[in-house]
């Protein structure tokens, strides 16, 4: 018994090796192959027969669409599955249709109603069967649906514990879903996507080990290394939202928002700029500044907006010091509504950190934007439905 499992193991670090390779190096022989995975030239034969038998990856030639003759490179076959990505945010869904290599072929914005939580899973149901039945390459498959909820999921199981604002408690969501549409489906964290659509597609993309920190309404981080995403003990690491900023904030509950994200969030760039705004009896808009606002006002050099983004860059200074220190990635994003304003934010941050922690983060702005949940569902679902092993080094 432990022989067939050792066996099985080796065949599916084998596979997911050449498979990677294949993806991230195309064209590449079968012999550079198995010079770089220093692999026998035999294995990496059987390989890629079952890669392209799963039409996964193909001969170069194999593409020409004069049908000229195969030739003797192989190709990662990025057009020939689709993969369904939905990002579940607070006020709208996104939905999208694109191929293993990120191109985005079809998109769906969508506005949630004003529904309970059985009518916004119906939303949901809506929104897939409407993706479905865009337009595609002829003979693509769809390879399975990939789901970021906003809120607490077990990844194991499917099941979105807790997700506030479409009213979710113990959902079973991948069953549902599985069984209503008949594709592989996986559901996980929506930040946690991100992050994973950072590395393989977008900013932290080569890099051994990744946190993306999205800065919206809350503030959470999705980690990343070595291609896994690390959920914690609990399914809950990542969330910086709820650091104490310094020790007076110990001791109490946080029933909503955690204590960072409450005053360095979007929503808490709006509160802060509406008390500094009574501090200085500044007329204010009926809603109050929005945190897109206050950073076109820091721009143009207004006073009460200027105080409101340093403030912001110490509470984010604070939150990259606490990762760099605990987890030492090789790339820090910054993501989420507020970090379309990083260039304001990024140098800052660095300055503030000098001395302060071993070494500076490589920090930088997200490459994926509001597509970097939908395109991390592409590399989870494949690695999903690849029963993909990581691989560091074979050799």
């Amino acid at each position: 018994m432990q022989r067939s499992a050792t066996a099985s193991l080796i065949r599916r670090l084998n596979r997911s090796a050449v498979l990677d390779l294949i993806r991230e190096s195309s064209p590449i022989s079968r012999s550079e192959i198995s010079r770089q995975l220093n692999m026998s030239i035999p294995t990496v034969m059987r390989v890629v027969d079952m890669l392209r038998e799963e039409d996964l990856v193909r001969w170069s030639g194999d593409s020409l669409p004069t049908g000229g003759r195969p030739g003797n490179l192989l190709e990662f076959n990025a057009e020939g599955y689709a993969v369904l990505g939905l990002d579940l945010g607070g006020t709208k869904m996104f939905g999208t249709v694109a191929n293993l290599g990120g191109s985005i072929q079809s998109e769906i914005y969508r506005p949630w109603e004003d529904n309970d939580p059985e009518g916004a899973l119906e939303q949901v149901c809506d929104l897939i069967s409407d993706l479905l039945a865009c337009p595609r390459p002829a003979r693509q498959q769809v390879r399975g649906i990939g789901v970021g909820a906003p809120g607490v999921t077990l990844f194991e199981s499917g099941v979105v514990t807790w997700a506030p604002s479409l009213g979710w408690r113990n959902l079973p969501l991948r069953d549902i879903l599985a069984q209503r549409f008949g594709l592989p489906v996986v559901v996980e964290n929506d930040v946690n996507l991100a992050a994973l659509g950072e590395y393989g597609f977008g900013a932290a993309r080569g890099a051994s080990s990744a946190v993306c920190i999205a800065i919206g309404t809350g503030i959470g981080a999705g980690i990343v290394i070595e291609r896994k995403i690390y959920r914690g003990f609990n399914q809950s690491a990542g969330e910086v939202g709820y650091l104490p900023p310094d020790v007076s904030y110990l001791g109490r509950r946080y029933e909503g928002f955690g204590a960072l994200e409450s005053i360095a969030s979007g929503s808490g760039v709006e509160r802060r700029a509406r008390q500094v705004l009574q501090e200085l009896n500044r007329p204010m808009p009926d809603q109050g500044p929005s945190a897109e606002e206050v950073f076109k006002a820091a721009r143009l050099g207004q006073d009460w907006a200027t105080r409101v983004v340093n403030e912001t860059i110490d509470y984010l200074a604070f939150t990259v010091a606490v990762i760099s220190a605990v987890l030492d990635p090789e790339v820090i994003v910054l993501g989420g509504g507020v970090a379309r304003s990083a260039d304001m934010l990024i140098k800052p941050i660095l300055k503030k950190l000098e001395g302060v922690v071993p070494s500076l983060p490589r920090l930088v702005p997200s490459h994926l934007g509001y597509r970097a949940t939908v395109l991390g569902a592409i590399m989870l679902v494949l690695d999903t439905t690849t029963d993909y092993v990581a691989v560091k080094n074979l050799a």
